[in-house]
């Protein structure tokens, strides 16, 4: 019971974590803006964190490779803690660390279509009820890039823009192979 609590907390946390640093990350990379509510949240609680990591890695032709990195080495380091906890040798994860990267990689993709679902919704949702509202431009810039291929083969009907309907259908299938990959390569450990 203790070991499941210790778990559930080390998970939260550090998921929590992760998410900021992947929506920081994603923000960079799609070019949202900063100056709103949800970018300076994600500002306040990741700079402590990623501030440090840029002294030593530098971005990457517009990418924020130092985001990018601490989020990747924050979720190794929570599976490492994990499979400790559920009783795992610690000489076997460390020769398996290049296997805890690899699953790592694919948390963190997981968790980016996690995230771009989340945005995708509540775009969605504020685009019906305050489509003016400065949190509808942010979760708009977020999932405009993602929507405009699908909308020149997706044209509205009746004036009801289906795009977001067929990009979320895209991105639960998107996670069909993504939770497959990641049992494989869990096996491995």
């Amino acid at each position: 019971m203790l070991t499941q609590i210790l778990e559930f907390l080390v998970d939260s946390i550090s998921g929590f974590l992760v998410f900021l640093l992947l929506a920081r990350f994603h923000f960079q990379w799609l070019r949202v803006t900063f100056r709103n509510q949800l970018g300076e949240f994600v500002i306040a609680l990741t700079n402590w964190i990623v501030m440090p990591a840029r002294r030593i890695v530098p971005a990457v032709a517009g990418f924020d490779l130092p985001t990018f990195l601490v989020a990747l080495i924050v979720q190794a380091a929570t599976l490492f803690l994990v499979y400790l906890l559920r009783g795992s040798d610690p000489s076997l994860l460390a020769a398996g660390a290049p296997v805890l990267f690899g699953l790592a990689l694919l948390d963190l993709l997981r968790f980016s279509v996690y995230i771009l679902i989340f945005a995708l919704i509540v775009q969605a949702v504020l685009s019906w009820t305050n489509p003016y509202s400065s949190m509808g431009t942010t979760f708009d810039a977020m999932v405009r890039p993602f929507l405009r291929p699908i909308r020149r083969v997706v044209p509205p009907i009746s004036n009801i823009d289906l795009s977001p309907l067929v990009l979320l259908i895209l991105l639960q299938v998107l996670l069909i192979p993504l939770a497959y990959g990641r049992a494989l390569v869990a096996g491995l450990i």
